[in-house]
Order: structure tokens, then sequence, then C-alpha cells
């Protein structure tokens, strides 16, 4: 993820050890003693993750306790994100007063069957992939783009986003998608200066599908 990131946003990558880490207090808590090892092992290289991303911003080691949604809560003045999928797992902090916002996913390289691609991706995204040169599986760069741009949004709107709220553009040259979101979202936020656009980066190599955005401040 580092190379689809700006400098001011730290990111730390997951090595062996990481995915068997230690958990602070605050994040035992939140994982309990019933989790299945393959929640607890993605919980455990997440947090791991993003202690060190944030160290590399040279804040302190605080634990970061997960939402209801089991997203993770940052420390006052950080933004952040983490993800997660088979046998790989990063996290990105940057500190609020430069970056409004951050998202990143990372996709098995994989199909996406026809009924998860009708809830993914909008009539004219899904033309849009019958064009783009072959050797991609499309849908689920879309599909990642779009769990970025929900990352970048809900931390600053505080509202859900549908997969078909945000119109994708992907630009495959560059590595480049930009979300347009739906209006109507835009208009119900109730917060100032909501984004209406969000630009990413991607890239789909060792069997992987990357992709990373970041809101720059107002």
């Amino acid at each position: 993820m580092r190379d689809l990131m700006p400098p001011t946003v730290a990111v730390a990558v997951a090595a062996p050890d990481d995915w068997t880490g230690d958990l602070l207090d605050a994040e035992q808590a939140c994982l309990g003693d019933k989790a299945v090892q393959t929640r607890r092992r993605d919980f455990t290289a997440g947090r791991v993750c993003a202690r060190r991303a944030m160290a590399d911003l040279g804040l302190p080691t605080v634990a970061l306790p997960s939402a209801a949604n089991r997203a993770p809560i940052w420390p006052a003045g950080v933004v952040g994100a983490i993800t997660h999928t088979a046998g790989y797992c990063a996290a990105a902090a940057a500190r609020a007063t430069e970056v409004r916002s951050v998202g990143m996913d990372a996709e098995q390289h994989r199909e996406i069957n026809a009924g998860v691609r009708r809830l993914v991706l909008l009539p004219e995204e899904e033309e849009t992939c019958t064009r783009l040169p072959s050797g991609v599986r499309w849908p689920i760069v879309f599909f990642s783009a779009k769990e970025t741009v929900y990352k970048v949004w809900h931390p600053v709107v505080g509202t859900w986003l549908d997969f078909h709220d945000a119109h994708l553009d992907l630009d495959p040259d560059a590595g480049t998608f930009t979300a347009r979101i739906a209006p109507a979202r835009v208009d119900a936020a109730q917060v100032a200066d909501p984004p209406t656009t969000i630009t990413g980066r991607f890239v789909v190599a060792d069997g992987l599908v990357r992709t990373a955005a970041v809101l720059a401040l107002p």
C-alpha cells in the first residue's frame, strides 16, 4: 500500500509475526474470547500494523478499539484505515491536521458472480468492464475501489454509502479512479463540505487488488 499513498500517510504491511502479535487490553476486550482463529488473526494483524503506522508518525502507542460496525476507533487527531484479506493485511494512518480521511482495501484478484456484480456495479460500470483491457477481473477492482470510497466517506460524513451511491471512472493506464458521489447523498450530509468526488489509485499484482484514496483537507 505504500506505493498508493502520499508521504503524509504512514503505512504498515503485516509481517508473518504480526498475525499473532500482542493486543492491548482494550483491543482484546473488543475481540472477546470466542472469536474464531481467522477473525483473531485478522484483527491482531490490523491493530499491530495500525500502531506501527502511528509510531512512524511519532505518535504514542494507544489501543484501537472497535466501533459497533467493527471499524477501528482512531485516537483524536488521527485518521486511518485497516484492510485485510487472505494472507495480507495493511494499515494506514495520518495526522488529521494534514489529511481529512484515508481509505484503502485489498481483495483477492478473483471473479465475482453476477448477483454480486449487480449489487456493486451500476449498469454503465458493468458495460465499462467489457471495454477495459483483458487480463484483469475488473468487477473486483470496482468492488475494492468502492470499499475504499466508503472508508473515506464514512469517517467524514458518518452515514452509510451504498455501492450504487458512487459512480466510478477507472483509468487503467494511470492506475487511478474517480468516484462521483450521488448528489442525494451529498445533499443529505450533515457536515460542512461533504466530499462530492473521491480520487484514488489501484494496482493489480501478485494475486491481489489493492486500492487507496486520500481526502485532502477542505
